[in-house]
């Protein structure tokens, strides 16, 4: 039985696995390594965060996107961006540094098994593990306009569904979303010979403006600290406090979540996007239906008037919905037992992401509402990574000796198969 399995091999799923191998755990690594950038993001994107704040993380500090860009001749520059592709294949290069060998399966149940888990997969006979780690990513997650799902499939898409946006050439399309997804992704269309059309609730679009110099006088970075998630004092609690935002009450903890670092786009994308693609601000999705081979959205413009838009295709850059219910791989007996956060449907995590099944540790978008936005973003990753085998730790040290340990087993030890209080 293995110590540890990790299903997901992105950049929280690499980086829990290079601490929980160099903690001495046997632990396996299951899945696609970079599957959402190398599968889900459209050629020509760039990485919107800044290049030392998009680090996968080894225990040791050493294998950065800087590191990576060094063996390219390359130099990852603050202010500049990167592009996807870049990002992804450090990832790769990331996952033969420093992670265990990554198993390219695909993971179909994990479902509870004695003082354990059974994983099962499409590819092999099933894994037995004392812990499991799910960092799964953002793909179970997407999130469509309820009033497009009476379109016919072909008619709409969401904006993580695609790698070439040339298909598109010479066609209308509707983007929906304000965020950078939306705004890239519609820039693209258009650099690609397509027709897009920007359809956005918000009444105005926010745009990041171009990131201070990290050398800047004393006082001007005491008024706006750098952090991994923007400048300035509550980016910086975002960033470099979650152990601090868990703390809060969880009502606090899901509106922080839900709602800082709203929508906005990179600044070095504004000129391509404006120069480029019509918007419609301000107006609602009411109803989506198909005519023929096009689609027609009916609209509600900022004055509640009618406004109808007849598109060949619909891209919903509308983001992801983080919820345990959409976790299908998660057995529904053990989803239903866990304990969630207010009304958000996503698990309760103690400090080391243990979820309320001894055991069960998350990753990733999930813990936000515990742990605050930073895990929607590669910048969490590190602080995830160390807190988690930590956790990790604790709980098979209160299951019996550690590997290479002589000491007998803890007396905080709960019972198999039943949820536990949250640690503090």
């Amino acid at each position: 039985m293995d110590d540890l399995v990790v299903v997901g091999a992105g950049p929280y799923g690499l980086s829990i696995a290079a601490h929980a191998a160099a903690a001495g755990l046997h632990v396996r690594l299951l899945g696609r390594p970079m599957a959402s950038w190398r599968d889900h993001m459209p050629e020509g994107m760039y990485l919107k965060s800044e290049p030392w704040s998009s680090n996968l993380s080894a225990p040791d500090g050493r294998h950065t996107l800087a590191s990576y860009c060094a063996t390219l001749g390359i130099t990852a520059e603050h202010g500049t961006p990167l592009p996807i592709g870049t990002f992804s294949a450090y990832g790769l290069w990331f996952a033969r540094q420093a992670a265990p060998e990554v198993e390219e399966v695909t993971v179909t149940e994990v479902t509870p098994q004695g003082d354990g888990f059974r994983i099962r997969t499409a590819e092999g006979p099933p894994l037995l593990a004392r812990t499991v780690a799910l960092a799964v990513g953002v793909m179970p997650f997407v999130h469509h306009p309820e009033a497009l799902g009476a379109l016919p499939p072909g008619h709409y898409s969401h904006s993580s569904g695609h790698r070439d946006l040339a298909r598109f050439a010479g066609r209308d399309v509707a983007v929906l979303g304000a965020g950078q997804a939306a705004l890239e992704t519609a820039a693209l269309l258009a650099e690609n010979g397509a027709r897009p059309a920007l359809v956005a609730r918000r009444a105005r679009l926010n745009w990041n403006t171009v990131p201070q110099p990290l050398e800047r006088p004393v006082l001007r970075a005491l008024r706006e600290p750098h952090s991994g998630l923007g400048t300035g004092w509550r980016s910086w609690v975002w960033s470099e406090l979650p152990w601090a935002v868990r703390r809060l009450p969880a009502a606090t903890r899901e509106r922080i979540a839900a709602s800082a670092l709203g929508p906005a786009g990179a600044w070095w994308l504004r000129d391509r996007f404006e120069r480029r693609v019509p918007v419609l601000l301000g107006h609602r999705l009411h109803r989506a239906v198909a005519v023929g081979e096009r689609t027609r959205l009916e609209l509600e413009s900022p004055a509640g008037e009618s406004v109808v838009l007849d598109t060949d295709h619909v891209i919903a850059a509308t983001g992801f919905s983080p919820a345990l219910a959409r976790l299908g791989l998660l057995d529904a007996g053990l989803r239903s037992a866990l304990r969630t956060v207010g009304g958000a449907g996503t698990p309760e995590l103690d400090a080391g992401f243990e979820s309320s099944w001894p055991g069960l540790f998350f990753a990733g978008l999930l813990t936000a509402p515990s742990f605050g936005p930073s895990m929607r973003f590669v910048h969490g990753a590190g602080f995830t990574a160390g807190r988690l085998v930590k956790g990790v730790l604790g709980r098979l040290g209160a299951r019996g000796p550690l590997p290479g340990s002589s000491g007998g087993a803890r007396s905080d030890r709960a019972p198999a198969g039943h949820p536990r209080q949250p640690m503090t």
